[in-house]
């Protein structure tokens, strides 16, 4: 479905026309998941390319001294010689590193790959073994169909037995060339998967493993759990699970981003996807890394967390009673505006279930820096708000209605009457019918529910807006 297609879904929930509360609580728990889910950009890449770095350079410089022809590259690499061969490989890795317009389809279309490939197999020349796979992994990072080169070459069970080379770099080469491949998509991750590589990637997991390593490791295990249509299967998710709570506790900001983005990607769609995830007990530790300074830890662990309360009341819950509620009012004076809507949203998710939930909302004093942000936030941020404001009104009490109306929410919203966004006007008028339909209004000097208008000041003027 579009974006504007969600978005209109979303709205048609939101229409009550009837004003039976208790229908309108009935229609709102059983759309609850559909009106909490939000389409989220994903902020990792899929695919890392090795570029040459200055060690490696250096290093060859006697063997640059007579560089080798694209001719003889070709030959070398078909050839018999085996140090020509290696000589071969190398050129050619180095080639697919340039950090600018590496030669991919190049090789691809001189036939190299299916070469490179039966090089992963020759346990008895290492050096070449490693040069294939840092080539392979770098025509992997590139476009589906590149990779899919390297899948069709027969790579991937190759890719899977250097897992258990004696030879630490190729074993890390390895790793980072299925990562490349688990992150074209589902199809390819699958394949990966069907191979049975999982168990050999957790057996890498150590204390002794250099830390460049596990952050490698880290990400393609995060790759694995990466994608929908399908989402990874179950057996899956609970074989990496483990590992990935245990990644949880390190304390490398690479490690953690990746093992939170994993994390992220487990939790999005079922609530039996979500339950999977919430049964490890990573919560409190998610919520504590909500608070990191570092933004590439903050930002996955807030879509972690903001992913669970999507789920059902009790997983909500869970996520309020780890404590989630006393750290978004932080995130909301953050000084990104990225970091404040993904804030809201979470809010808006947790505002969508019952009164209960909707008054923790309230009590942990959540509504003034609510209100701050609609009158002076970034406009995204300000569409986050509404709909948080949109759940507030169908699933709370007259008494938590009333609590909008006090704490401010009602001049912002009006002064918002002017925008250009249809779907989000519909919003807010829904709102506002909503506050004229509360019984417990009287008082309020802002509304007069027998004439149906709005008052307030502005500028010393006195301003009114009438349903």
């Amino acid at each position: 479905m579009s974006a504007s297609g969600i978005q209109n879904e979303r709205l048609k929930k939101f229409k009550y026309r009837g004003r039976n509360m208790g229908l309108i609580r009935q229609q709102r728990i059983a759309v609850s998941v559909e009106l909490r889910k939000a389409k989220k950009e994903e902020q990792i890449l899929k695919k890392r390319n090795i570029f040459n770095t200055l060690h490696s350079l250096l290093s060859e410089n006697r063997d640059n001294e007579g560089n080798l022809t694209l001719e003889e590259i070709v030959k070398g690499v078909n050839g018999n010689d085996p140090d020509l061969c290696l000589k071969a490989t190398q050129a050619v890795r180095r080639m697919l590193s340039r950090e600018r317009n590496p030669p991919l389809s190049m090789f691809i279309e001189l036939g190299l790959v299916p070469k490179l490939v039966t090089f992963l197999s020759l346990s008895c020349s290492p050096n070449l073994q490693f040069e294939a796979a840092w080539a392979l992994t770098n025509i992997a990072s590139g476009s589906s169909g590149q990779t899919k080169a390297v899948v069709d070459s027969g790579a991937i069970p190759l890719l899977i037995q250097l897992l258990s080379s004696s030879y630490l770099n190729i074993r890390e080469q390895a790793v980072w060339a299925l990562g490349n491949i688990a992150g074209d998509g589902p199809e390819l991750r699958d394949a990966i998967i069907a191979c049975n590589a999982i168990p050999a990637l957790l057996s890498l997991v150590s204390p002794t493993l250099p830390v460049s390593f596990l952050r490698n490791l880290t990400w393609t295990l995060s790759n694995l759990c990466r994608n929908k249509n399908p989402y990874p299967c179950a057996k899956a998710v609970k074989q990496i699970l483990p590992v990935l709570t245990e990644l949880l506790q390190h304390q490398d900001p690479e490690i953690l981003s990746d093992a939170c983005w994993a994390l992220s990607y487990l939790t999005e769609g079922s609530n039996q996807r979500i339950n999977l995830v919430v049964q490890t007990g990573v919560l409190p530790r998610l919520i504590y890394l909500m608070q990191s300074p570092n933004l590439t830890i903050l930002t996955p662990s807030l879509r972690t967390v903001g992913n669970i309360v999507t789920g059902t009341d009790h997983q909500t819950q869970m996520a309020i009673e780890a404590g989630v509620l006393t750290v978004l009012p932080q995130l909301l004076h953050h000084q990104k505006p990225t970091v404040q809507k993904e804030a809201c949203w979470t809010l808006s998710n947790i505002a969508a279930g019952p009164s209960e939930q909707i008054q923790q909302l309230i009590s942990c004093g959540l509504l003034p820096p609510l209100v701050a942000l609609l009158k002076n936030g970034d406009f995204r941020v300000k569409k986050e708000i509404i709909w948080t404001m949109a759940n507030f009104t169908s699933g709370g009490t007259s008494d938590q209605v009333l609590e909008l109306i006090k704490a401010g929410f009602l001049e912002p919203l009006l002064d918002l009457l002017t925008i250009k966004d249809s779907k989000i006007l519909l919003l807010i008028l829904d709102i506002l019918e909503h506050f004229l339909q509360m019984e417990n209004l009287q008082d309020q000097p802002e509304i007069d529910q027998e004439k149906n208008t709005f008052k307030f000041s502005v500028e010393d003027k006195n301003v009114k807006f009438t349903l």
